[in-house]
């Protein structure tokens, strides 16, 4: 093995494992350049090919947040474009780091810690199946399988006309509904191997099937828009059903049992007089399951207090 400061190539000096450029998983599988997809140094993306639309979008996102603080619109504006282009590019990288004033590294290491953003093009319909725990015991492991044999496509793929871009998730928090996929993040409930390729063989032909809750199908762009907080009227629906029986089941028993969650005052007394939000919690009805309630404020033992500006020099 070659020293890490030589020139040479690196090679595997072990014979019976392959070299690490060798190594190939269904991840980066057919991808060149897998691991630089957003960051890339000989193309670092062009801001200009966003058009005035978008730039308009762009500013009223920003307008939302505080003045000196438009590095908080990151997210929305990261979701922003991809309902422009499907995906983060590096172009959406370059455009992101220019309307915040961020660098494009910041930008991309956001853009790659959350698997909400595609770092390839993601189809007109994005079926994500549970398969965490419970959804993968109670069938979500069959069904995805089933939908790569039905779709000929594997995990993060797409199928060749565009349509449909698979993925398993790790959890869809419907643990209540299980074993559960969405579409374009709406909720099709108590699926079954049946059932989930029903839904894929409906979108293959054009159609929209319904979520079992949540709002009418639209494609993957337009629910990226709504994420990133911009609405469109065709695209709403208010009216929509969210919940259902198992999700107001605790709710309910609660209720039987006479047990609610804490409640903490809106205003403060402060501690000049009057009694403090910590001790008027802690006098509210509590979950018999519930932790002691303990803040900087009724805990002695660790106060947290804020701290100055002086640091240990000045102490």
């Amino acid at each position: 093995m070659s020293s890490p400061f030589s020139n040479k190539p690196f090679t595997q000096s072990f014979a019976n494992e392959a070299a690490p450029e060798d190594i190939e998983t269904k991840a980066h599988a057919g991808r060149s350049n897998f691991r630089t997809t957003v960051v890339n140094l000989e193309r670092p993306g062009d801001p200009s090919i966003f058009d005035e639309q978008t730039r308009a979008d762009a500013a009223e996102l920003i307008s939302r947040y505080p003045e000196g603080q438009s590095r908080s619109a990151l997210l929305p504006m990261l979701h922003l474009v991809q309902s422009v282009e499907g995906q983060i590019t590096p172009d959406g990288i370059a455009f992101c780091a220019e309307q915040l004033g961020l660098t494009r590294a910041q930008v991309s290491g956001v853009a790659t810690f959350y698997t909400m953003f595609k770092r390839t093009p993601t189809g007109e319909y994005l079926v994500s199946v549970c398969t965490n725990t419970l959804c993968g015991m109670l069938g979500g492991d069959e069904i995805f399988a089933a939908l790569k044999e039905t779709l000929g496509i594997g995990n993060n793929e797409t199928t060749p006309d565009g349509t449909i871009t698979l993925e398993h998730a790790e959890c869809l928090a419907a643990c209540d509904y299980a074993p559960v996929l969405t579409v374009n993040y709406e909720y099709f409930d108590n699926q079954t191997v049946g059932s989930a390729r029903n839904i894929v063989d409906q979108l293959k032909s054009g159609g929209r099937p319904m979520p079992t809750r949540g709002a009418p199908l639209c494609t993957f762009k337009q629910i990226e828009r709504q994420i990133a907080g911009l609405f469109d009227a065709e695209t709403l629906a208010p009216d929509a059903v969210s919940g259902g029986e198992p999700t107001d089941a605790g709710v309910k028993l609660a209720i039987q049992r006479g047990e609610s969650a804490p409640s903490y005052a809106v205003e403060d007394g402060g501690r000049a007089g009057g009694e403090s939000s910590a001790q008027r919690a802690s006098q509210q009805p509590t979950s018999a399951h519930d932790a002691p309630l303990q803040t900087h404020e009724s805990d002695p033992a660790n106060p947290a207090e804020p701290g100055d500006d002086k640091g240990e020099e000045g102490k």
